[in-house]
Protein backbone atom coordinates (compact mmCIF):
# COMPACT_ATOMS: atom_id res chain seq x y z
CA UNK A 1 0.00 0.00 0.00
CA UNK A 2 1.60 3.61 -0.82
CA UNK A 3 2.63 5.91 1.89
CA UNK A 4 2.79 9.31 1.67
CA UNK A 5 4.62 11.22 4.58
CA UNK A 6 3.02 15.24 5.01
CA UNK A 7 4.41 17.65 6.68
CA UNK A 8 2.45 20.45 7.45
CA UNK A 9 3.38 23.59 7.82
CA UNK A 10 2.04 27.33 8.57
CA UNK A 11 2.85 30.30 6.31
CA UNK A 12 3.14 34.08 7.19
CA UNK A 13 -0.89 34.37 6.89
CA UNK A 14 -1.81 31.22 9.29
CA UNK A 15 -2.45 28.86 5.92
CA UNK A 16 -1.49 25.38 5.84
CA UNK A 17 1.21 24.45 3.58
CA UNK A 18 1.72 20.76 3.41
CA UNK A 19 5.33 19.31 1.70
CA UNK A 20 4.43 15.54 0.91
CA UNK A 21 6.67 12.57 0.27
CA UNK A 22 5.58 9.88 -1.39
CA UNK A 23 6.52 6.14 -0.75
CA UNK A 24 7.40 7.04 3.21
CA UNK A 25 9.57 4.21 4.92
CA UNK A 26 7.41 1.99 7.02
CA UNK A 27 10.01 2.25 10.01
CA UNK A 28 9.80 6.27 9.89
CA UNK A 29 10.40 7.75 13.00
CA UNK A 30 8.73 10.47 14.37
CA UNK A 31 11.98 12.26 15.70
CA UNK A 32 13.67 12.13 12.36
CA UNK A 33 10.13 14.14 10.52
CA UNK A 34 10.37 16.49 13.50
CA UNK A 35 13.98 16.94 12.79
CA UNK A 36 13.62 17.62 9.25
CA UNK A 37 11.07 19.99 9.54
CA UNK A 38 12.55 22.04 12.35
CA UNK A 39 15.70 22.30 9.65
CA UNK A 40 13.03 23.46 6.54
CA UNK A 41 11.71 26.28 9.05
CA UNK A 42 15.08 27.20 10.16
CA UNK A 43 17.01 27.43 6.59
CA UNK A 44 14.04 29.46 5.37
CA UNK A 45 14.17 27.60 1.93
CA UNK A 46 10.30 27.78 0.97
CA UNK A 47 8.32 30.84 -0.14
CA UNK A 48 4.33 29.77 -0.31
CA UNK A 49 1.52 31.64 -1.78
CA UNK A 50 0.85 33.14 1.53
CA UNK A 51 4.63 34.21 2.80
CA UNK A 52 7.59 31.82 3.48
CA UNK A 53 6.70 29.45 5.88
CA UNK A 54 6.64 30.77 9.79
CA UNK A 55 5.45 27.40 11.99
CA UNK A 56 5.11 23.81 12.12
CA UNK A 57 1.43 22.26 12.44
CA UNK A 58 1.57 18.41 12.10
CA UNK A 59 3.41 15.41 9.77
CA UNK A 60 1.58 13.02 9.18
CA UNK A 61 1.56 9.16 6.96
CA UNK A 62 -1.51 8.30 4.78
CA UNK A 63 -1.90 5.23 3.49
CA UNK A 64 -4.02 4.65 0.26
CA UNK A 65 -5.60 1.24 -0.76
CA UNK A 66 -7.30 0.95 -3.61
CA UNK A 67 -9.68 -1.78 -4.51
CA UNK A 68 -10.72 -2.12 -7.91
CA UNK A 69 -14.43 -3.73 -8.20
CA UNK A 70 -14.74 -3.45 -12.11
CA UNK A 71 -12.41 -3.37 -14.51
CA UNK A 72 -13.82 -2.81 -17.98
Amino acid sequence: MPRTLQMIFFNEEGRNVTISVPDAREDIQAAEVEAVMENILQRNIFLTTGGEISGLNKAQVVSRDVETLVEF
